[in-house]
């Protein structure tokens, strides 16, 4: 039985971690930067420098930024958060672009006015916006994590320093993490604790889903899904979260509530769960204590791997939505890592080239994997430990994974972002 004091880690951990955000959240934090960024610098901004590590420009490049009538790139998301983004309103920096401000930031871009630089930094998500007018210069450097700002400077004064430059300065401990102890906590917690995180995760991530049933995103993977394969619950789950990703990752304005700063990640960790427990029936009750499971189970996967890297993030949402599932229907806690270690002995080399249309897509090839993993798993089947990177414990094994993704992946990592930038 879990303490008190884990619990309310568990707690914040949820309150840090699933949070709104409209469009993909790379973009979008440069956006909020360049909004914060304008309003220390008072004016509107004559001219405007991204400073972006290979990551940031890898996950900006192809994706349709929200409110931005389809653009798409680093300078269009710096432009519009200068121009016509809201600090005050965070990951949603852009809800509230006007016509006007549209405007005003395709004759910028028009005019050359934003530069992109590649940013040389070993850490993978990291980035610094500057921002000119006349004598007048406001630079925002952040690290780690979206909307960790660690430095502000405004001419010759620094505002704002972080304590901690070396590492992101997360205040909930995440030390506890294990799937017995998340396993535990979606067990026992107060229904109610557990509805505040989850009831915004269905409304938010069903209602893009929904919306990128219809088709009107990308290739309309949703139907193309739907038509592909027999019709089935296991179908529908694939369809839904890739066509709430397409959506997402095409420019859809609706937002996402994510997980480790990921809206692929809180789909995925999130959609398959409730088209499952709507079609076979599933109490509702057990339905939010699955959610809340998946949501725990992704964090502490990415707490190995980090907030980016060549590794695809929804591997490790796609895992935790099918051990999520064996957790719903009554499945044992060792059915449970069976499910987990089925999955990471299938899938654990998807890269990540990148946010775009296409990651709907491999959301669909990780839930096949997951599903596959469960149905094993329900059966008492397993693959043996100490077989490839599969360890006694499915602890070691995630943190196995996490090494490969965030150390054994920085090559591949370079050779990708080369690639793109060619």
């Amino acid at each position: 039985m879990l303490n008190d004091r884990i619990r309310q880690d568990f707690i914040d951990i949820l309150n840090e971690e699933l949070r709104p955000a409209m469009g993909c959240t790379e973009p979008i934090a440069l956006a909020y930067a360049s909004a914060k960024a304008r309003a220390v610098l008072g004016v509107e901004p004559a001219r405007i420098v991204a400073k972006c590590s290979g990551n940031i420009i890898k996950n900006v490049r192809c994706v349709r930024i929200p409110n931005s009538d389809g653009m798409t790139g680093v300078e269009a998301a710096c432009t519009l958060g200068a121009i016509a983004g809201n600090p005050d309103s965070n990951m949603e920096v852009l809800e509230g672009v006007t016509h006007e401000g549209l405007k005003k930031t395709v004759d910028f871009l028009e005019n050359g006015f934003c530069e992109l630089e590649f940013l040389e930094s070993s850490i993978p998500l990291h980035f610094i916006i500057e921002l000119y007018s006349g004598e007048d210069f406001v630079s925002v450097e952040v690290r780690y994590s979206h909307t960790n700002i660690v430095k502000i400077i405004k001419n010759a004064d620094v505002l704002f320093m972080a304590e901690d430059l070396k590492e992101i300065t997360e205040i909930a401990d995440r030390s506890e993490l294990s799937i017995d102890n998340i396993y535990d906590f979606a067990e026992t917690t107060d229904i109610n604790v557990i509805r505040s995180f989850t009831d915004r995760q269905i409304n938010c991530n069903m209602a893009i889903a929904e919306r990128g049933m219809r088709g009107d995103y990308g290739v309309g993977i949703g139907k193309a899904i739907l038509e592909a394969y027999p019709k089935s619950t296991f179908t529908s789950m694939r369809a839904y979260a890739a066509s709430a990703s397409e959506a997402r990752m095409e420019g859809c304005d609706m937002p996402v509530i994510i997980t480790s700063g990921s809206g692929n990640q809180g789909i995925t960790s999130t959609v398959p769960v409730i088209v499952y427990a709507r079609e076979m029936g599933i109490d509702e009750e057990r339905m939010h204590r699955a959610l809340i499971f998946s949501s725990l189970l992704t964090v502490y996967q990415k707490e190995y791997i980090g907030k980016l890297s060549a590794f695809c993030g929804a591997v490790s949402a796609a895992c935790a939505a099918g051990a999520a599932i064996t957790y719903m229907i009554g499945g044992t806690l060792t059915q449970i890592k069976d499910t987990v270690d089925n999955t990471l002995a299938d899938v654990p080399g998807i890269i990540c080239d990148g946010a775009k249309a296409s990651c709907a897509a491999k959301i669909s090839s990780a839930l096949d994997a997951a599903m596959l993993a469960h149905s094993l798993a329900m059966k008492g089947k397993a693959y043996a430990s100490n077989t490839g990177i599969l360890q006694n414990d499915t602890g070691d094994t995630i943190s196995c994974v996490g090494h490969i993704g965030r150390v054994g992946m920085q090559p591949t990592d370079r050779e990708i972002v080369k690639i793109m930038i060619r």
